[in-house]
């Protein structure tokens, strides 16, 4: 298996998408967002499509799309209460034009599929350096605002007193969701973006007692489920998104168990 260079380039492509997902998905949490990140992923879908249509290529298409819903919900709704309908508003328009847009591209089912579904195997050089490079560009952004991020997520109506915009740091940080949402449509698709996103961070949430002990967990779970997932699909031939979404929801189940009885021993 890891003597195909196929092989190779798919557990390096994972292996990115997982650490900025699970970096990106914790504090997605932490900021409870995580709404936010499923309506990008079809707004995401619209986007591509859409590209698709005009003979632009989808993942700029995507990219694009995520990255004007990600600013549109920060700018409208950097409080929590504000947030949701801003999401939801965003959220059914895409879903609108994403329909119409499939209306006119049913002729192109198997790249509907890739889209929606993800095909990490797919995945060429070209990709690959496009996907480093974004990451890059990811992490940069958040090492660079990760305290003003934290104090903002944690202790909103102090930072705002302090002088921290949180409308700029919810545009950025929305941004950036969008960013790593189109880096994982390779991997796990569009519609499956929250088994890396979400699933690895919920679990570190659970099991950690600190913010940075639970970004290293959430990363390294990440890791694990999506290099698992591309183990047990060569194994079982079965897609590499469903053993990933399938790993994300059990090893989040004994995650539940594990806290259940931790909290059983404190008491």
């Amino acid at each position: 298996m890891f003597s195909l260079e196929f092989m190779q380039t798919a557990f390096i492509a994972s292996g990115i998408v997982a650490i900025i997902c699970g970096l990106v998905g914790y504090f997605l949490l932490i900021r409870r967002e995580a709404f936010a990140g499923h309506a990008l992923s079809h707004v995401g879908f619209a986007g591509a499509t859409g590209a698709s249509l005009v003979g632009v290529s989808p993942f700029l298409g995507l990219l694009v799309f995520s990255l004007g819903a990600g600013g549109l919900i920060g700018a409208i709704g950097p409080k929590l209460k504000d947030r949701d309908i801003a999401i939801g508003l965003v959220l059914s328009t895409s879903m609108g034009l994403g329909l119409l847009f499939l209306h006119f591209y049913t002729r192109y089912a198997s790249q509907v599929t890739g889209l929606l579904f993800g095909n990490i195997f797919s995945v060429d050089t070209q990709t690959l350096y496009g996907l480093i490079i974004l990451s890059l560009v990811c992490c940069a952004v958040m090492l660079f605002f990760m305290r003003p991020l934290l104090f903002a997520s944690l202790q909103p109506d102090l930072a705002e007193a302090k002088g921290v915009s949180l409308r700029r740091v919810s545009i950025l940080f929305l941004g950036l969701v969008a960013c790593v949402t189109a880096a994982c449509v390779q991997v796990t698709g569009i519609l499956l973006t929250f088994s890396l996103m979400v699933g690895p961070a919920a679990v570190a949430r659970q099991l950690s007692t600190t913010v940075w002990k639970g970004v290293f967990l959430s990363i390294i779970l990440a890791i694990a489920e999506a290099w698992g997932g591309i183990i047990i699909a060569w194994i079982t031939d079965y897609p590499v998104s469903f053993w990933i979404s399938l790993l994300s929801f059990a090893i989040y189940l004994f995650s539940l168990l594990i806290s259940k009885k931790l909290s059983l021993i404190r008491k």
